[in-house]
C-alpha cells in the first residue's frame, strides 16, 4: 500500500508542477465560457422569453433576473459537462508521457504489480480531475453569484460538488481504457483536439440533446458524460425552476416548467424510454466498474516488463 500511494503521489506532483498542464486542462471550459458569454446567453434568454409569451400571463410572474439566473446555470452545467471530459482526459497524458519517455520500463521493474501501476494512474488522474473540476465549480458559483444572483439551496450545492466529483471519476476511467492505447504525446494531442471540438456536442453542452433525433439522442446516451452532464442539470437547476413555478402558483399547472425540463434534456433519453437520475446515476457508476476492470485488462496485454 505504501508503494502504491507513493506512486500516485508521484504523479499527482508530476501534474500539478507543470503549470501548462493545468491551464491547458481547463483551456475547453475557458472557451465554452466565452463562446456563452458572446453568442450563447442571448439565445437562451430569447429562448425563455419567447417560451414564457406562449403562456399568456406569466410575463409579470416571471423576473427577467430568474430568467437570466436559468440561462446562467445552463450555461455553467455545459462548463462543467464539458470539463468532465477535457480535465480527465488532459489529467492522464501522464500515463503516456511516461510510456514515450521509456518511463514506464523502470516503473515496471518495481516490486508493484501492474494492477497497482494502473490503478495508481488512475487514483492519481481522478483525483487531479476532481480538483480542477470543483475548482471551476466554485469559480463558476461565484461569478453567477456575483452577476446576477444564485437560487441554488447549500443541499444543491452540495450535491453539486458530489455529481462533479462522480464524473471526474467516471470520464477518468473511460478515458484511461483511450489513453493506453497511445504511445506518442503528440497522437494524444491530436486525439484531444478533436475530442475538444467534438465533446460539448454530445453531452448538450451547445446544443439541449433533445433537439437531435431520437437516434442521435440514444447514440449521445451511451456515453457516461451524458447522463453526468444531465445530473448536474437536474441538481442545479431545480431550485431556480421551483422558485419560478412557486411564483407562477399553479396559474399553468406546471406546464411551463415541464416545458422548459423537455426543453432543456433533464431526463437521458435512450432505446426509447426516459431515463430518471436513480437510472443515470445506477448507469454511470456501472461503466465506472466495467472501466475499471477493462483498463486493469488493458494494461496487462500492452504493457510488458522489459
Amino acid at each position: 500500500m505504501n508503494k502504491f500511494l507513493g506512486f500516485t503521489k508521484r504523479n499527482l506532483l508530476i501534474f500539478f508542477k507543470n503549470k501548462q498542464s493545468v491551464l491547458f486542462s481547463m483551456l475547453t471550459s475557458i472557451i465554452v465560457f466565452a463562446l456563452y458569454l458572446l453568442f450563447i446567453k442571448g439565445t437562451y434568454t430569447d429562448a425563455l422569453h419567447s417560451a414564457i409569451r406562449e403562456f399568456p400571463g406569466l410575463e409579470s410572474l416571471i423576473t427577467d433576473n430568474d430568467i437570466n439566473s436559468f440561462a446562467n446555470l445552463v450555461m455553467l452545467v455545459g462548463v462543467l459537462g464539458s470539463a468532465m471530459i477535457t480535465v480527465p482526459f488532459y489529467c492522464l497524458s501522464t500515463v503516456v508521457n511516461d510510456r514515450e519517455r521509456k518511463v514506464d520500463y523502470d516503473i515496471a521493474a518495481t516490486p508493484l504489480k501492474r494492477w497497482q501501476i494502473v490503478l495508481s494512474y488512475y487514483t492519481a488522474s481522478a483525483l487531479s480531475s476532481i480538483i480542477m473540476t470543483g475548482i471551476i465549480l466554485t469559480a463558476g458559483l461565484l461569478i453567477l453569484k456575483a452577476m446576477d444572483g444564485l437560487y441554488i439551496t447549500p443541499l444543491g450545492v452540495a450535491a453539486a460538488y458530489g455529481i462533479v466529483a462522480l464524473g471526474s471519476v467516471s470520464g477518468t476511467a473511460v478515458f484511461m481504457m483511450v489513453v493506453l492505447m497511445f504511445k506518442t504525446s503528440s497522437a494524444l494531442g491530436a486525439f484531444f483536439g478533436i475530442l475538444s471540438a467534438g465533446a460539448g456536442f454530445v453531452i448538450g453542452a451547445y446544443i439541449p440533446v433533445s433537439q437531435f433525433s431520437e437516434g442521435i439522442q440514444t447514440f449521445c446516451s451511451l456515453f457516461p458524460g451524458s447522463h453526468v452532464t444531465t445530473l448536474i442539470r437536474n441538481v442545479l437547476l431545480n431550485d431556480i425552476l421551483d422558485r419560478m413555478d412557486s411564483r407562477i402558483g399553479g396559474l399553468d399547472d406546471g406546464k411551463f416548467v415541464e416545458a422548459l425540463k423537455g426543453a432543456f434534456s433533464f431526463k437521458q433519453f435512450m432505446f426509447g424510454h426516459d431515463l430518471e437520475m436513480n437510472a443515470m446515476l445506477i448507469y454511470v457508476v456501472c461503466g465506472i466498474v466495467v472501466c475499471t476492470l477493462f483498463m486493469v485488462f488493458i494494461y496487462n496485454k500492452t504493457y510488458k516488463r522489459k
